[in-house]
């Protein structure tokens, strides 16, 4: 679960908030916006009116891009993906170098697990703009999932360096912990919590479920109980509060409540984590059937969720 938490998404929530143009006087302002439940829908309606009208209207691109992939999240829904890419070609097309449109179609390609074209994107990025701690996210994101660990890391460690804040202390917090340090891992993870704003309660409720991950980690259950919690009541539903809480409540052997807190997911749109746990559930409730068909259910999702999405529309 935790590589499939940190990477892209943690970039996703400064996207519209950084170096983002000017709201148009006949729009709100980017404060306006929250990212609740609501609050993406409404920003899904308002952007694309906007490029109904304007299709080459790049903030409007921007932000659409931004909360489609914030959906995509919440609701394991990777098609908002490829539609997200789709109005950024849109507008790369029109304006080959719209910086902006480009660093998010970065981003997308990341949320398709197509590393490679991540990096060559960020690549034309930097030499649109020489110095942007963003792109060394992105670069940090591909980098890791490709398997190189020391690019990752010293990318992650330029942005931090550059623009200390949310997005770059949860990626120094991920580094910190694939190097075994959780309680550094904790502390700029809970850094990167209290730098989030707090119009953007689905990244709040994203940075408490990584706080629930890691005191799991280490074995603190009341701590991890906290902070899944708070992140089902900041933004209720939550896969990834909801997934922590299912771990607690197996660690607590308590399945037949964890079966009940992941089958609103399982009967929608379950990832390999929630089959992964349901099987696990199951197997604590002595039905071994049950417990081998989740697995490998899980095991055949989990190869799947790795597939790059097939590369389309204009480059």
């Amino acid at each position: 679960m935790r590589r499939r938490l940190i990477t892209t998404w943690a970039l996703c929530a400064c996207l519209t908030a950084c170096d983002s143009p000017p709201a148009r006087e006949d729009q709100p302002s980017s404060a306006t916006f929250t990212t609740s439940q609501d609050g993406l829908a409404a920003t899904v309606v308002a952007m694309t009116a906007r490029l109904a009208a304007e299709p080459a209207d790049s903030d409007a691109a921007v932000r659409l891009a931004d909360t489609w992939l914030r959906q995509a999240r919440v609701r394991n829904r990777g098609s908002l993906a490829m539609q997200a890419e789709t109005v950024l070609d849109r507008v790369i097309a029109a304006h080959p170098s719209d910086y902006l449109a480009r660093r998010m179609r970065a981003t997308v390609y990341l949320a398709q697990h197509r590393f490679s074209e991540a990096i060559l994107e960020a690549e034309r990025c930097r030499a649109l703009r020489a110095y942007d701690p963003v792109i060394d996210g992105i670069l940090g994101d591909a980098h890791l999932e490709l398997g190189d660990r020391e690019r990752a890391y010293d990318a992650f460690d330029r942005m931090l360096a550059q623009r200390p804040d949310a997005t770059s202390y949860a990626r120094a917090s991920y580094a910190r912990e694939l190097q075994g340090d959780i309680s550094g891992a904790l502390m700029l993870m809970q850094m990167a919590d209290s730098a989030t704003s707090a119009h953007d309660v689905e990244s709040q409720a994203w940075h408490a479920a990584q706080l629930g991950h890691l005191h799991f980690t280490a074995r603190d259950l009341a701590a991890a109980t906290r902070e899944f919690t708070r992140a089902d009541v900041l933004f209720p539903g939550h896969p990834f509060a909801v997934i922590g809480l299912a771990r607690l409540d197996l660690a607590a052997q308590r399945p037949a409540d964890a079966l009940a807190r992941l089958k609103p997911t399982l009967d929608s749109a379950p990832t390999s984590d929630h089959f992964q746990l349901a099987g696990d559930a199951y197997a604590q409730l002595g039905q071994q059937d049950d417990a081998r068909r989740h697995h490998a259910l899980a095991a055949a999702l989990a190869e799947a969720e790795k597939a790059p999405v097939p590369a389309g529309g204009n480059r």
